[in-house]
């Protein structure tokens, strides 16, 4: 009777959803997001392992061939790789790729980097559990696949020292900390152990459960190997984290740190943690930021939304969300949400800023989607930038999908210039009247011009990863950071820059801060176009007075802690 009542509620509600909001969505005959899953040959769900948790994707271009390519996780289902035929298709290559062991576990988030600098994107993968049942604490081991260059893969978990690192992890997000070329990795991770089935957590379970875990941070050793530097480096914290993403908040060059945690109001908040490059250690900046909050944070987005030159944090949670405006170097942050037209009641998890309609500012997407197993239908919501004021127009663009959503990725599926959109569902576990499967959204609503730019390291990591981008057009100045994951939710934007540029029909300039505090500057650029730039060596003079900076620092440090003084 129960279950009865259940799908006649759920049947109710999206009669109700059909009946008053679908006849209404694009009654005007504007161009909207387009549905292209299954033309495309996507054909993905995630399965959940007990409820709730998981389901991220990342964007790469595994094979070099300029089409970027997208892996799925899957849970408790097959994980997916889906190779890009630059023809609008996917085809999922899983099966011939290498990858099969991922087969054997809950596979939660992923991201991608060139872990080792031999010019391929690597794949790391974070999981739960495995998925025959064996473990009777929920953890395992995360994975590491390196790429061989000809669309496979293999498994290079244990080579790099991961195999000890058993843990119930979710978000992963990669970053050069130390400015060597080498990307390291941030891995959040939930629980350190707990009891009982994932589908029925609350608040009442989870604090008295007092299982808060210890995150990873691991640093990449020359490409050889990975080394746990988590508590060395400041980041003693504990929390039931959703990982975070690597992201320069005060424009000094370095990647910064921010995490998102789970049950924050009850248990550990968020974190900001500031990069004290060239000194091998992060300092709490939570609390003097404002960025210490006690909410359900699930995931977050990076963007400058008002072009003032500093990264705002669109950070979502149950219920409502937060929009988390820069002041600057020395001021703390400021919730603008409520102001700016953001603060619309759902359960949120993956969101994405770009510039989706080309007119020079960032819009907004955010992935929704119930509790597992709970369940209540509710749409995604697309908010459109107006002049630093966000409306929702979801329904009207037909990109408010009532799966289960969890991470979602930007990336330009057929190389036209605009960004579109994939969005990871879950398979629900009670009865659901609505199909709930992986989305892909083909971006139809751009107008206007654009630039793409890709980097190439040579000192830098070798994608430009934790590097920016700026570019001057029509007297406005438009950001982005080069993104390593963590970013949404359990996911990996591309990382290749892309720039809506309204009626401008030229770029005045573009400028590239490279992760270590290179610069380069290319002038009067050609719109519609698709750049990669290489990183030139810096100045032997640069080179030095870096090395010279790096020392002054390391021994007023030490000079500080032998003589026992607060740093």
């Amino acid at each position: 009777m129960e279950k009865l009542r259940i799908h006649l509620v759920l049947t109710l509600r999206i009669l109700i959803l059909c009946i008053f909001v679908f006849p209404y969505a694009n009654t005007k005959g504007q161009n909207v997001f387009k549905d292209v899953t299954d033309s495309a040959g996507i054909d993905h769900k995630y399965k959940v392992y007990e409820g709730t948790f998981g389901g991220g994707a990342t964007v790469f271009d595994l094979n070099n061939d300029g089409y970027e390519d997208v892996f799925i996780t899957g849970g408790m289902n097959s994980d997916a790789l889906y190779l890009n035929l630059g023809n609008g298709k996917f085809k999922d290559i899983y099966a011939s790729s290498g990858l099969g062991k991922s087969n054997l576990y809950v596979t939660q988030g992923a991201a991608s980097a060139d872990v080792n600098r031999d010019g391929f994107r690597d794949l790391f993968i974070t999981t739960i559990t495995t998925t025959d049942g064996s473990n009777k604490i929920p953890r395992a081991e995360n994975l590491l696949f390196l790429n061989n260059g000809d669309s496979t893969f293999r498994d290079a978990t244990k080579d790099y020292g991961l195999d000890d690192l058993n843990s119930f992890s979710t978000g992963i997000s990669f970053g050069d900390i130390n400015a060597d070329g080498f990307p390291d990795v941030f891995i959040g991770n939930y629980f350190q152990e707990f009891k009982g089935k994932l589908g029925i957590i609350k608040d009442a379970t989870i604090v008295s459960a007092n299982q808060t875990a210890k995150s990873y941070l691991l640093l990449n050793k020359n490409g050889e190997k990975f080394e746990d530097v988590y508590e060395s480096y400041g980041l003693g914290h504990k929390g039931f984290g959703f990982g975070g993403v690597f992201t320069d908040f005060d424009n000094d060059q370095d990647q910064d740190l921010l995490v998102n945690q789970d049950f924050g109001y009850k248990a550990v908040p968020n974190f900001l943690y500031e990069n004290e490059y060239p000194w091998p250690s992060f300092r709490d900046a939570s609390a003097e930021t404002g960025m210490d909050l006690t909410i359900n944070a699930m995931g977050s987005a990076v963007g400058d939304y008002n072009g003032d030159g500093w990264m705002d944090y669109y950070v979502t949670n149950i219920k409502f969300n937060w929009l988390m405006e820069n002041q600057g170097k020395g001021k703390p942050f400021v919730d603008r949400a409520k102001e700016l037209g953001t603060y619309n009641l759902a359960i949120s998890w993956g969101a994405n800023f770009a510039d989706f309609d080309h007119d020079m500012d960032l819009d907004l997407f955010v992935s929704n989607g119930d509790l597992n197993p709970n369940c209540t239908p509710m749409g995604n919501f697309y908010f459109e930038n107006q002049e630093n004021k966000f409306v929702e127009r979801g329904r009207e663009l037909e990109v408010n999908d009532y799966g289960i959503g969890r991470g979602s990725v930007l990336f330009d599926m057929d190389n036209d210039g605009d960004q579109d959109l994939l969005v990871v569902n879950q398979i629900p576990i009670l009865d659901y009247p609505i199909e709930s499967a992986t989305k892909l959204f083909r971006n139809d609503i751009s107008n206007g011009n654009w630039l793409k730019v890709a980097l190439k390291g040579m000192s830098s990591e070798t994608s430009g990863i934790g590097s920016r981008v700026t570019v001057i057009a029509n007297s406005k100045k438009l950001i982005r950071e080069i993104d390593g994951g963590g970013s949404s939710h359990l996911s990996q934007n591309s990382v290749i820059s892309h720039f809506g540029l309204g009626n401008s029909t030229k770029v005045d300039s573009i400028i590239v801060d490279w992760t270590g505090g290179n610069r380069q500057i290319l002038l009067n650029q050609n719109v519609n176009q698709s750049l990669t730039i290489t990183e030139t060596e810096q100045s032997s003079f640069k080179w030095y007075v870096a090395i010279f900076i790096s020392i002054v620092a390391l021994m007023a440090r030490y000079i500080l802690v032998k003589r026992k003084k607060p740093l």
